[in-house]
């Protein structure tokens, strides 16, 4: 693994200068993802917070060859890309290695792009997908996903007398990934650089398709102030709301594991998304929430061969 000296000498292939808000996970996100390759990337991005920011015409963030495509194909975008590729390759008319980089928001990722991820994913293609998971479609207006957790207020899931936020919980697309038996699934979080870096650096690595699961903070959909977007992410890990996790060929291994499991309040408590839980009528679903934090952590202890919290 690279030191956090040797990869601020590598190249920034997406530039500052971008119109992203201050605080925003997503660009952070890419900026370490990138610094795993070692080869030239083609890097194609769904419509979303992260495009509509880093492209806007005439203007691009990004330092390699870029491809915008629809909210809802970016996989398969980068599937035909890599299909071409690979032909150019055996016709001698290419003869240096290239890697190739779908990024999606879960907006597009976890709902309307998932049956071209599921399907690149399938075919074996050799490419990393990222989800830069900010749990709701953030570009659109702030509306409920299925990456949206139990209680969060979104626009159209809002905390009132009707409805005291989104009432399921979130999609686990990181085990639905890793259900595709590929060679490589990862999930990880903007507070932890290093092992953000690794896992990219392990998913350009491996031979056929790899999912990179990252959350990353929406300052303006979380109601959170933009200094505080890493720390927010760290305190996501430390009550095990957002594990730090891989499964390698098939294999569960846990990457990181609190030295104290935090009670989840103390993650919610720092967003306003969830201030309306902090009530005597909505306690209840803050119950909900740990619970559910505590089944999910107990089966992944179980999958990595880890002992109970």
């Amino acid at each position: 693994m690279a030191t956090l000296r040797e990869l601020a000498q590598k190249d920034e292939l997406l530039t500052g200068g971008h119109r992203a808000c201050a605080g925003c996970g997503a660009p952070v996100a890419l900026r370490m993802a990138l610094k795993a390759a070692d080869t030239p990337v083609v890097v194609g991005c769904a419509t979303g917070c992260l495009e509509v920011t880093t492209t806007i015409y005439p203007y691009t963030a990004w330092k390699t060859p870029f491809i915008h495509s629809a909210f809802e194909n970016v996989a398969a975008t980068i599937s035909g890309v890599e299909a071409a590729y690979r032909s150019l390759k055996r016709q001698g008319k290419i003869n240096r290695e290239i890697q190739f980089l779908a990024v999606g928001g879960d907006g597009g990722t976890y709902d309307i792009g998932f049956q071209s991820l599921s399907g690149a994913m399938e075919r074996g293609h050799d490419m990393v997908y990222i989800c830069y998971d900010n749990q709701a479609y953030m570009n659109t207006g702030i509306q409920r996903s299925s990456a949206t957790p139990l209680g969060a207020a979104t626009t159209t899931t809002p905390a009132g007398t009707v409805m005291p936020g989104k009432p399921q919980t979130r999609k686990d697309l990181t085990a639905i990934m890793a259900a595709h038996g590929i060679p490589y699934v990862a999930q990880t979080t903007i507070s932890h650089w290093n092992d953000l870096v690794t896992k990219v650096k392990k998913a350009f690595a491996v031979k056929g398709p790899a999912f990179v699961n990252i959350l990353a903070t929406c300052r303006l959909g979380w109601q959170i102030h933009p200094a505080d977007s890493i720390e927010v992410c760290r305190v996501a890990v430390d009550t095990c709301f957002w594990p730090l996790f891989e499964v390698e060929n098939g294999k569960w291994r846990l990457t990181h594991k609190p030295r104290e499991k935090k009670p989840v309040v103390e993650w919610l408590k720092r967003q306003g998304r969830f201030k309306h839980l902090f009530t005597d009528q909505n306690r209840h679903i803050l119950d909900e929430i740990q619970a559910d934090v505590d089944r999910k952590w107990e089966e992944l202890l179980r999958r990595c061969g880890e002992g109970s919290s």
